[in-house]
């Protein structure tokens, strides 16, 4: 009974009920939607870290990650990489030698790193061959074919197969130099990578710096899923103690931290809201009690007792509280279906975006987890904020609460 009591009383005053109710769903929309949204930028940026920069692991010799210096590189990669490459979960392996050089046109020059890989395998655990905007990955180009980010094209003012001169520091320490003709321009989400990074074939980078067959400074692999590198890891670190083996998180760890911080960021947001909501409805309901003292000091003092006039407030709170929330996640979590297919453009800051690494569309996302605990904070929301309330209406004296007009 007391349930059928508390859920007409809400609709006594439809007005006020209504100006709480869309409050709180205006409220908790705001802060699903903000949750879907952050959640979807920070993992597409997650995302363009593993499949376009760095992949799920990395393998270097010892040294190289503190010297990056071409002679501390690692021997018999080719036997270590089948290795990876027969192991459950594995997606792909790739090897990679990676010189630091000058890269120079008939324009101007740039420094770069210049990365030597077999594309067909830098195709199993990279989407860099996606991503290609004018001409083709390794074709069109027999002889050094090369493959720059449009912001270095632009840097060095060239264009689909242009001529590039390299110049490289060799395994004994003298220069060396080469010509390569630019075969594709790629263009990622983030412009700083784009700036700094050309792709060649393994073999013709292997010709330019004098470096022995079977030999590498690279091994990167890709999982079949997120959140299962680490075991591999352990592994790997196990198998072969004598190279570093990294996760991307260790490679990136400010891409960790952010992660990290984004989603306590998120929650605080969250939180917030709630406060702010739970003060609009503990003011709401203290006026109800306001206008309703006589009323509740007539049912007092025909025998109701103290906790049933205690569980019909909170009863009322909780029912304003879960028909806002309800709505309101239903609203945020329709226009996060929506959105994340049609995207957010923010294109607009694409320019500040790209040089952080940011995508200018965002597609917002949200889990089955983020939901129920939204839910669930709206409900305790709803229970700490009638408690006031509804201690202020049993503490009313009946024979004085009777006699107010």
């Amino acid at each position: 009974m007391i349930w059928s009591v508390s859920w007409r009383n809400v609709w006594r005053s439809k007005t006020r009920s209504l100006v709480i109710i869309s409050a709180i769903t205006l409220g908790v929309f705001a802060g699903v939607y903000t949750i879907a949204f952050m959640f979807g930028w920070v993992n597409q940026r997650v995302d363009n870290v593993i499949l376009t920069e760095v992949s799920h692991i990395q393998l270097h010799h010892a040294d190289y990650m503190q010297t990056n210096e071409v002679h501390d590189y690692i021997t018999d990669i080719n036997s270590i990489k089948d290795n990876i490459e027969s192991k459950p979960n594995v997606a792909g392996v790739s090897t990679r030698l990676i010189a630091t050089c000058m890269i120079s046109s008939a324009e101007t020059g740039s420094g770069v790193q210049m990365v030597g890989i077999n594309p067909e395998n830098e195709q199993k655990v990279t989407n860099l061959h996606s991503k290609i905007i004018d001409g083709a990955y390794f074709e069109g180009v027999k002889r050094n074919p090369i493959v720059i980010g449009e912001k270095l094209a632009k840097k060095l003012k060239v264009k689909v197969r242009s001529k590039l001169v390299v110049t490289v520091t060799e395994m004994d320490g003298t220069l060396s130099g080469g010509a390569f003709r630019v075969a594709g321009i790629f263009k990622t989400a983030n412009s700083t990578y784009d700036e700094m990074r050309a792709f060649v074939r393994i073999e013709d980078l292997q010709n330019l710096i004098k470096i022995e067959d079977n030999a590498g400074h690279e091994i990167a692999v890709l999982m079949n899923e997120n959140n299962i590198e680490n075991e591999i890891a352990d592994q790997l670190k196990s198998e072969y103690p004598a190279l570093q083996t990294m996760t991307w998180t260790e490679l990136m760890p400010d891409m960790k931290m952010m992660n990290e911080s984004m989603k306590f960021m998120m929650y605080i947001f969250v939180v917030i809201i709630l406060l702010a909501l739970g003060f609009g409805i503990v003011n709401t309901m203290l006026m109800v009690i306001l206008e309703r003292v006589k009323e509740l000091g007539m049912l007092m003092a025909v025998g109701m007792n103290k906790l049933r006039i205690f569980s019909m407030i909170v009863l009322e709170t909780i029912f304003l509280s879960l028909v806002g929330g309800v709505i309101g996640i239903g609203f945020a979590v329709l226009l996060t279906l929506i959105t994340g297919k049609t995207g957010v453009d923010l294109s607009l800051w694409a320019e500040g975006l790209s040089s952080a690494g940011f995508d200018s569309i965002v597609y917002p996302e949200i889990g089955f987890d983020s939901v129920i605990i939204v839910t669930i904070l709206v409900i305790v929301t709803g229970i700490l904020s009638s408690i006031y309330p509804a201690r202020k209406a049993i503490k009313l004296n009946p024979a004085e609460a009777i006699r107010i007009e």
